[in-house]
């Protein structure tokens, strides 16, 4: 009885990742979808191997550390040059959410300042053209600097992790499998 609900839980993470992503070839049917048929040809672009995944996973930690409007739309396009997993590249930017902005964005405005060997200015922040036109340039390019080389160090960081954890997997799958036929 437990080996059964155990197998259910053993599972390749191509399989684990295809239960939470939607169906492309339907999803690609739908009128508003059809323009976006030709991406399909690459087939990194929506097949899952730890090729594309990794590197989409790398893709978009590198877009969300990036202090941009539309960090999503930055990913996709970096996915579709590199040949990466759209999908995942797309939901891996959530990284960066209300609650992870602040201390990513600080951080970043840390190193950037610490890089450019300026001083760091007391502010508060304000979203209103005022405040960008007389203290935004300040602050934006050592926050800029900081993004891009966080950035960087965590996407290869990232990239590194899941193509290792998807190696560990499957080769954690295969020892099972193997023991399975041995002892049946």
């Amino acid at each position: 009885m437990w080996q059964g609900k155990l197998n259910k839980f053993n599972f390749m993470p191509r399989k684990t990742i295809h239960r939470f992503l939607p169906n492309m070839n339907r999803l690609l049917e739908q009128p508003s979808l059809r323009w976006l048929k030709s991406l399909a040809t690459d087939p990194n672009l929506f097949h899952l191997n730890r090729q594309s995944v990794s590197l989409a996973a790398a893709v978009g930690i590198f877009c969300a550390f990036m202090p941009l409007p539309g960090q999503t739309l930055l990913a996709i396009f970096l996915c579709y040059q590199l040949g990466a997993n759209l999908p995942i590249g797309a939901l891996t930017i959530w990284i960066s959410n209300p609650i992870t902005i602040p201390p990513m964005f600080y951080l970043s405005y840390q190193l950037g300042i610490f890089l450019l060997g300026i001083e760091p200015i007391q502010f508060t922040v304000q979203i209103d053209w005022q405040w960008f036109k007389s203290i935004g340039a300040d602050i934006l390019l050592p926050l800029f600097v900081g993004s891009i080389l966080c950035g960087i160090i965590s996407a290869v960081i990232g990239y590194f992790v899941v193509f290792y954890l998807w190696r560990w997997k499957v080769l954690k799958n295969w020892q099972e499998r193997r023991q399975r036929r041995l002892f049946k």
